[in-house]
């Protein structure tokens, strides 16, 4: 299943010890100007970094050996990492997974429409490039709270090599 951090709240996580888990990252630097096309004025809780860290923290409590996937480093070598992350989830690697059809598919659920309109554009993983405008400086406070949880997701990222 995939699930947004954030929205793990008041539920028990129990299940966590009979399912493989990923966890999917993105450094705050690209992801919150682009949140904020969605959220004017985003929180921490909003970005699920402060969750994914406590996750990771809990993965590591049960035992659990799970990768983190960078959004960077996928882009940077998508078969190298995706490779890397059928490895880690024992599971066998296709060349099929770097290519898909443009358009929606059932499965990405109700809130589709809102995120994933270049999703539904691409046919394929589209090279890492950094962006190029000046980070907004109103977005600076809450980058310094995320940079941390970030941080220690990104040591365990799987990396493009």
């Amino acid at each position: 299943m995939k699930q947004m951090a954030h929205h793990l709240v008041e539920i028990s996580r129990d299940f966590f010890e009979h399912t493989h888990n990923v966890l999917l990252t993105r450094d705050p630097v690209d992801m919150l100007p682009s949140l904020i096309n969605q959220l004017k004025i985003p929180t921490l809780r909003d970005t699920g970094y402060k969750m994914q860290a406590q996750l990771l923290d809990e993965f590591h409590a049960i035992g659990q050996k799970f990768p983190v996937l960078d959004s960077r480093e996928l882009l940077k070598n998508p078969r190298h990492v995706l490779t890397k992350l059928c490895d880690a989830l024992n599971i066998p690697f296709d060349p099929a997974m770097l290519t898909w059809q443009a358009g929606p598919r059932p499965e990405d659920g109700i809130w589709a429409k809102h995120w994933y309109h270049n999703v539904h554009k691409s046919t394929g993983f589209q090279p890492y490039r950094p962006k190029t405008e000046p980070f907004p400086d109103r977005l600076r406070p809450l980058l310094e709270k995320c940079q941390p949880y970030y941080d220690q997701l990104y040591a365990h990222a799987i990396k493009a090599e």
